[in-house]
């Protein structure tokens, strides 16, 4: 499915995968239609097919989900191995949680739950490494909900630490960027994903619904201040064709 609002200013779509039937991009979403893109949206787990190049887009994101990087299932696979389209063309990637975590895999690195067993769950401070600060300011806080982490791949250059997982954020080469955290729900999403994931909220290191909302009002506004600056540097004109 494409979203196509008229626009004088007409740019290739991005390319948006989601992994559940009632996913949506979020704020990434609404922003990248607001700097003048549009959507592809598509549904691997679906059946959705992904483009064999991505020459007529401005690039993909791929976006999280419950599944796991390392789970068997042919279309986690398939996701994997798309990869290479990207990173072989040169398109700008950026991978949120899941799509980071895949984005690790198809470089060999690894995916794995903590040692002792904790999640982030709610929102948790962020350190951006000095490569992060040279590239723009980054939030101080960030909302996650993910019990599993990943290392940093052979070349990948870290941009922003967490205590308990520590690679938050990693540039690889020019144009491929993964993020550990959340930074693209809007109110409605964050009020559905406490509902629907309240039974997470046990787990070690879990905060309580109430704290995912309280901490909305304290920490989301400059969070979605840097996303805005953040995806203009992923989507950067100079580093398409």
């Amino acid at each position: 499915m494409i979203i196509d609002p008229a626009s004088p200013h007409r740019k290739p779509p991005v390319l948006i995968v989601l992994h559940q039937e009632r996913s949506s991009p979020g704020r990434v979403g609404q922003m990248l239609v607001e700097k003048g893109y549009h959507l592809d949206i598509r549904r691997p787990v679906l059946g959705d097919p992904l483009p064999v190049t991505l020459e007529n887009h401005a690039g993909a994101v791929v976006f999280g989900g419950p599944m796991s990087a390392n789970d068997p299932d042919d279309f986690v696979k398939r996701e994997i191995d798309w990869l290479g389209v990207p990173l072989k063309e040169r398109r700008p990637y950026l991978g949120i949680c899941l799509g980071a975590q895949m984005l690790v895999r198809h470089l060999g690195g690894t995916v794995a739950s903590h040692r002792d067993g904790l999640t982030e769950i709610g929102w948790y401070p962020l350190r951006a490494t000095e490569s992060g600060k040279a590239l723009l300011p980054w939030p101080q806080m960030v909302y996650h909900f993910h019990r599993e982490g990943f290392d940093l791949p052979a070349g990948a250059e870290l941009l922003a630490e967490g205590d308990v997982y520590p690679h938050q954020a990693f540039r690889y080469g020019e144009t491929a960027w993964g993020l550990q955290f959340h930074a693209e729900l809007t109110r409605a999403m964050m009020h559905r994903w406490v509902v629907h994931g309240a039974h997470r909220f046990t787990m070690p290191n879990a905060q309580l619904g109430k704290a995912h909302l309280d901490g909305r009002f304290l920490h989301d506004a400059p969070l979605r201040s840097w996303l805005s600056t953040f995806l203009d540097l992923v989507f950067a004109e100079n580093l398409q064709r």
